[in-house]
């Protein structure tokens, strides 16, 4: 289901340089929303290097969808110290039904646009975005 979102171009100069951990954006994670008029996707907030994982998901309202993508870092099971690109759509049972329908019919503009990224997290509820418990095992399948 296309929705007709498109995503801000400031959202893929950001990435870009976020990736490659260039200039401002020596960043922990980026917090996307939809635009006012619900026609395309833009930065929201962003999280500074010094910031965790619980302050990631400190930022994602509670009754309110939002696409996230965070530098995860953590070691993987033989002992070394690595990260991950991580993008995790929430989309809370919480949330009105108009946002969640607009939020997951447009995650593949946002997904395609993060080119890269290859990890990707459907979370609906914050046990799903539990560090330990949801979010590692699903990471540590990558490393």
């Amino acid at each position: 289901m296309s929705t007709g979102v498109v995503v801000n171009d400031e959202v893929v100069e950001a990435f870009n340089d976020f990736k490659l951990k260039k200039g401002a954006n020596k960043l922990r994670y980026f917090i996307y929303v939809m635009s006012k008029d619900k026609k395309s996707i833009e930065i929201e907030k962003r999280g500074a290097i010094e910031k965790s994982y619980d302050d990631f998901c400190s930022e994602l309202p509670e009754n309110d969808c939002r696409y996230g993508l965070i530098d995860l870092e953590f070691e993987t099971d033989d002992g070394r110290p690595t990260s991950k690109l991580v993008f995790i759509s929430w989309n809370p049972d919480t949330a009105s039904v108009r946002p969640k329908m607009l939020y997951s019919g447009s995650k593949e503009a946002i997904k395609s646009a993060l080119n890269g990224v290859g990890i990707h997290i459907n979370a609906t509820d914050y046990s799903e975005l539990d560090l330990e418990t949801a979010i590692l095992p699903t990471v540590k399948k990558f490393a």
